[in-house]
């Protein structure tokens, strides 16, 4: 959570906006006091999370399955 006085707020919101876009609290304040709270839209992330659940399940049904020999292959195949 992030501190931001109203000045720089007033400033930088589309900045501001984005970065409470991308998951992070902002709080403003004026003279030191807090008096406003940007905070995530929660129904749109969870839209967000359901539509990757259904893009992973479908990529998993396209994919086939996938054995335990293939995944430690291409584990290691990463480290080299």
């Amino acid at each position: 959570m992030r501190e931001v006085q109203a000045s720089e707020a007033k400033t930088h919101l589309p900045q501001l906006l984005d970065d409470v876009e991308h998951g992070e609290t902002i709080i403003i304040t004026r003279h030191g006091r807090p008096i406003a709270r940007l905070v995530p839209d929660a129904d749109r992330r969870q839209a967000e999370a359901r539509e990757a659940v259904a893009a992973i399940k479908a990529l998993r049904k396209r994919a086939g399955k996938t054995t335990i020999e293939e995944l430690l292959s291409m584990r290691d195949e990463g480290r080299k």
